[in-house]
């Protein structure tokens, strides 16, 4: 299973930026998929998920209201959807799948979203 991420960019506080995470050589309905984020000398924190049949999605209290996460299993991919973006929202986001029987975890490169204030 491999996970390409995109989208990643620099942008002024209060932009927006949509990431997408392509999934290949699985199908994503049978993965829970999450985003997470790692600022520089920071650990990696998890910033939205979105269970397998897209039913429930869940969000770190700092992006909640401001991040939208979505995914199209016809079309296995994971979106990112982020608005009003903050100077602290700089980092490399990674997108991360769980299959939701075997719990194996998958993760993409990461890509670097930079916001300036």
């Amino acid at each position: 299973v491999q996970l390409q991420a995109s989208g990643g960019g620099l942008v002024q506080a209060g932009g927006s930026l949509r990431l997408s995470c392509a999934v290949s050589g699985s199908i994503v309905g049978l993965y829970n998929m999450a985003w997470y984020r790692q600022a520089p000398g920071k650990q990696r924190d998890l910033v939205a998920t979105s269970s397998s049949d897209a039913v429930t999605t869940s969000y770190a209290d700092s992006v909640k209201a401001r991040f939208t996460i979505s995914r199209d299993n016809a079309k296995n991919t994971v979106s990112l959807e982020m608005n009003n973006l903050k100077p602290e929202d700089t980092a490399v986001y990674y997108c991360n799948a769980r299959h939701i029987i075997t719990r194996r975890e998958y993760w993409g490169q990461g890509t670097l979203v930079t916001v300036s204030s």
